[in-house]
C-alpha cells in the first residue's frame, strides 16, 4: 500500500532530531545476515574514538589532499596567487566549520551533513546530500589513491633505480593499463577498516603524527631555498585565476566532514565534535598556506604544471641530495595511506546512515555482530573506489567533487539557521559566534567558489542529479523507514 502523503509533503518529511540522537546513543543496525525487516538488533557502531584521534581524521583527511595531489593542478590556474587561493577556501571552510562544531554537538550522529539535511531540509534534500557525499568521497579517495602511485614510484626510484612500469601505475588514460598500486592501496584500506574503527584511528592518527613532521620538514628546507623572484608576477592570471584554484582545491577540505562522519563513535561527542572540528581546521590551514608558500618560493610556478611527485623533487633540486626527496616521497606514501584510509572511512559511515534510513538497502546497515563495523559495506566501497582509481584519468571529477563538498557544506549552514528556528532549546555542545551572520557568510563563500568551477562541471552535476533522482523515485522515496511509517499509520487508521 503506498503512502497517502501527497509527494511535496513527503519530498519534505524531515526525520526527528530525538530519533538521530536515540539511534546513536543505542544504534538501529542489523546484524549481519539478518532480515531486512530485523528491528533494532542491539548492535551498534562503538564509541572508541577520543580527541586526538578525531582530530587526526579531520587533519588526515584533509592535509595530504591539497599538498600532494592538487598543488600542481592549482599552481597553473593561478600562479603564485593560489596562495590567495588557499586562503579564500580557508576563509570558506573555517565560516562552515563553526556551523558543523554547533550541528555536530547537538545531532551527534554518523551520516553528516546528509543526516543533519534530514533533520532540517527535509527527505528529498537529505538524499541528494547523501548522493553528493559519496561522489564527494568516492572520487576524492580514487584521486588521491592514484597520486600515491606517484610517490610510491618517486621513492623506489631514489631509493632503489627502479620504478614500476607505467602499463601497470597509470590508468588507461594516462598512458598505462591500470594503476595497480592505487588497488594495492584500497584493498590494504579495507581490510585495516574491516577489522575495527578503533584499530584504524590509532593507525591514522600515527600516520598523522608523520605526516605533520614530513611537511614541517619540507617547510624548513624549503624556505632555505627560497627566491621572491619566483613569487613575481604574483597574480598572473588575475582574480579569476585565484577564485579558480580556490573552487578546485576546496574539495581537500573535506576532513571537516568526515569528522562529523564519525559522531556515533565518539566519546563525549557533544564536547569532542566541535573541538575536532576547528583544531582540525587551524592546523590544516596553517601546514597548506606554509607549504604553498615554501614551494612557490623554491619553484617558478610555471613548472608545477603536470609535475608527478612535485614537493619531492623540489627538495632534491633545492638540496642537490636524493635524500630529503626519498625521506619526503615515503612521508607521502604514508600521508597518503592516511588520507585515503580516512575517506573511505566517511564513505562507508554516510552509507551505513542511508541504508539504515531505508534510503537504500538496508545491507548497506548490516554490522559485524564481532567488529561492530559494516563489512559489506566497505567492500562495495573498496571495490568502486579501486576501479576508478585503476582505469579513470580524475582530472574534471575533482572538481565535481568540490561542487559536491561546497554543497553539503551550505547545508549544513542553512541547517543551523533552520535548527535555530525550529529547536532552539535543543542542548549544543557549542554555539555559532555572530549568529546569523556568520551561516550567512558561509553559503554566500560556497556559492562564490561554486560560480568559480569549470563550467563543464555542471553539465556533469546535472547527468549526476538526473541518476539521483531515478534512484530516490524509484527505490527510497518508497522504502525510506518515515515511508514506512507513513504507511503503518494509514493502515492504521484504515483499520
Amino acid at each position: 500500500m503506498a503512502s497517502n502523503t501527497p509527494l511535496g509533503e513527503r519530498l519534505l518529511r524531515r526525520k526527528p532530531v530525538a530519533t538521530l540522537i536515540a539511534e546513536s546513543e543505542g544504534g538501529d543496525a542489523l546484524p549481519a545476515g539478518a532480515p531486512e525487516e530485523g528491528g533494532r538488533s542491539g548492535i551498534h557502531l562503538r564509541r572508541t574514538i577520543g580527541l586526538w584521534q578525531l582530530s587526526s581524521i579531520g587533519i588526515g583527511a584533509t592535509v595530504g589532499t591539497g599538498i600532494f595531489f592538487v598543488l600542481s593542478s592549482a599552481v597553473p590556474e593561478a600562479g603564485p596567487a593560489v596562495i590567495l587561493s588557499f586562503v579564500l577556501a580557508a576563509v570558506t571552510a573555517g565560516l562552515t566549520a563553526l556551523c558543523y562544531a554547533e550541528m555536530a554537538s547537538a545531532i551527534p550522529a554518523s551520516g553528516s551533513s546528509y543526516s543533519y539535511a534530514y533533520a532540517t531540509l527535509g527527505e528529498g534534500v537529505a538524499f541528494g546530500v547523501g548522493v553528493c557525499l559519496l561522489l564527494e568521497y568516492g572520487v576524492s579517495a580514487s584521486a588521491i589513491a592514484v597520486s600515491w602511485s606517484e610517490y610510491l614510484n618517486k621513492f623506489l626510484d631514489l631509493a632503489f633505480g627502479v620504478q614500476i612500469p607505467a602499463a601497470l601505475s597509470a590508468s588507461p588514460g594516462s598512458g598505462g593499463y591500470l594503476n595497480l598500486p592505487a588497488v594495492i592501496l584500497v584493498a590494504l584500506i579495507c581490510l585495516l577498516l574491516v577489522r575495527g574503527v578503533s584499530e584504524s584511528a590509532k593507525v591514522n592518527a600515527t600516520m598523522v603524527a608523520i605526516k605533520i613532521f614530513i611537511l614541517l620538514l619540507f617547510i624548513a628546507i624549503g624556505v632555505t631555498g627560497f627566491h621572491s623572484g619566483n613569487l613575481s608576477p604574483f597574480m598572473p592570471l588575475g582574480m579569476g585565476g585565484v577564485q579558480l584554484a580556490a573552487s578546485s582545491i576546496f574539495f581537500s577540505f573535506i576532513g571537516l566532514d568526515a569528522v562529523s562522519t564519525a559522531g556515533e563513535e565518539v566519546k563525549n561527542p557533544r564536547r569532542t565534535l566541535p573541538l575536532a572540528i576547528i583544531i582540525s581546521l587551524v592546523v590544516v590551514t596553517l601546514l597548506y598556506i606554509g607549504v604553498a608558500i615554501a614551494a612557490l618560493g623554491a619553484q617558478p610556478w610555471k613548472q608545477f604544471d603536470g609535475q608527478e611527485a612535485g614537493l619531492a623533487q623540489i627538495l632534491q633540486d633545492i638540496t642537490g641530495q636524493s635524500w630529503p626527496a626519498m625521506m619526503f616521497a615515503l612521508g607521502a606514501i604514508i600521508s597518503i595511506f592516511s588520507v585515503t584510509l580516512v575517506v573511505i572511512y566517511g564513505q562507508t559511515r554516510i552509507l551505513y546512515s542511508m541504508g539504515r534510513d531505508g534510503m537504500l538497502p538496508k545491507k548497506f546497515a548490516e554490522l559485524s555482530p564481532r567488529t561492530g563495523t559494516p563489512v559489506w559495506n566497505t567492500l562495495v566501497v573498496g571495490v568502486a573506489v579501486g576501479a576508478l582509481a585503476a582505469f579513470v584519468p580524475l582530472d574534471i571529477l575533482t572538481d565535481l567533487t568540490s561542487l559536491g563538498t561546497l554543497v553539503a557544506f551550505s547545508v549544513v549552514s542553512v541547517g543551523v539557521i533552520v535548527l535555530r528556528r525550529t529547536q532552539p532549546d535543543l542542548p549544543r555542545g557549542f554555539k555559532v559566534p555572530g549568529y546569523p551572520v556568520t551561516p550567512i557568510l558561509s553559503v554566500g563563500f560556497c556559492a562564490y567558489l561554486i560560480y568559480g568551477l569549470d563550467p563543464k562541471v555542471y553539465l556533469f552535476a546535472a547527468v549526476t542529479l538526473v541518476l539521483a533522482a531515478a534512484v530516490y523515485f524509484g527505490y527510497s522515496i518508497k522504502h525510506s523507514k518515515l515511508n514506512t511509517q507513513e504507511r503503518e499509520s494509514d493502515l492504521a487508521e484504515v483499520g
